[in-house]
């Protein structure tokens, strides 16, 4: 399998994550790329760099959720595969939960039908570590159980369910990847801001650092690139049709750590204000990735001391994109 001379499409692929793997896939040399985002998180500045380099980008406006919307763009795209990266994320579901996990599902059982009717070939599905809920062994395989914590867990435990699913039933063909937490440029730090970038944007205001719990929860965070990467390789490998990857470092590190190394890196010496563990907050993370190994030689190459410099350095110059 081969992305040379494909025309793809990525959803959510103005976001953080979407718009690095467009990044990656115009190594590719596809003929074209659809970039599909209702831009609740992403921004067209997240992919400046990919429409100065591919001149076949496509930027979509389109609420993936909206099934006639999406029947539309499938009947006049002709699209050979698609990468499924739009969601709306975990804090949005604490805020407004049904919403979030029903616009969740439709995303997904929209792409699968149109998967059905043969609109296109493949699909790479993105799930998310958060389904496992709490680590009841570690690290933590494939076959952990499905105990999701928060209404978007449950969102993408139902599309999972879904994806698969659609290849058991009429024969499509996907995979699912199931990175853990990825961090690096363009991760948004305004509002519904994950830990790394939401540290770093404290400290450049001289804010104080908050810790919600006790900090020592953990998690598996992994390079954005890594993950990239990681999701063409899964595209080339027909061997994982029909299963899940789960993509991560395989570290495990305490949410002090990951504070306390930005903080180093920074310059701020403070003492850390700690508040209530928010609902949901997983305690701990680590992930198996022995089978992503063994179908996709799988091997991050970014250590989180490369990368977390790297992140710091590009939100030192880059802040006002990523809250915006």
């Amino acid at each position: 399998m081969t992305l040379k001379n494909k025309i793809v499409a990525v959803t959510g692929g103005a976001g953080f994550i979407g718009s690095h793997l467009v990044d990656r896939l115009i190594e590719e040399n596809p003929e074209k790329i659809y970039v599909l985002s209702n831009f609740f998180l992403g921004k067209t500045s997240n992919l400046s760099d990919a429409i100065s380099k591919f001149k076949n980008l496509e930027v979509v406006k389109i609420n993936v959720a909206d099934y006639e919307l999406v029947k539309h763009f499938f009947e006049k795209a002709n699209v050979d595969t698609v990468f499924n990266l739009a969601v709306i994320p975990l804090p949005t579901s604490l805020e407004i939960p049904s919403w979030t996990f029903n616009q969740n599902v439709m995303i997904t059982s929209n792409i699968c039908e149109m998967a059905r009717y043969d609109k296109f070939k493949t699909l790479i599905h993105f799930s998310s570590s958060e389904v496992y809920g709490t680590s009841r062994y570690v690290p933590m395989d494939e076959k952990h159980p499905l105990e999701a914590e928060t209404p978007y867990a449950a969102s993408k435990v139902a599309s999972d369910s879904l994806v698969l699913s659609y290849n058991r039933t009429f024969n499509s063909d996907v995979s699912i990847i199931r990175p853990f937490n990825n961090y690096g440029p363009r991760q948004n730090a305004g509002k519904f801001a994950a830990i790394i970038p939401l540290t770093i944007k404290r400290i450049i205001n001289n804010d104080d650092i908050i810790l919600y719990g006790d900090g020592k929860q953990t998690r598996d965070f992994i390079y954005v690139k890594d993950t990239a990467a990681a999701a063409v390789k899964v595209y080339n490998s027909t061997n994982t049709r029909g299963k899940i990857l789960n993509i991560a470092s395989g570290e495990e590190l305490s949410m002090h750590f990951v504070v306390k190394s930005i903080a180093e890196h920074l310059g701020y010496n403070k003492e850390f204000i700690y508040k209530d563990a928010r609902p949901g907050d997983v305690r701990r993370h680590i992930a198996d990735i022995s089978l992503a190994k063994q179908l996709i030689d799988f091997k991050p190459e970014i250590k989180f001391a490369e990368g977390i410099k790297e992140t710091i350095n590009w939100y030192k110059s880059n802040m006002h994109l990523a809250t915006s």
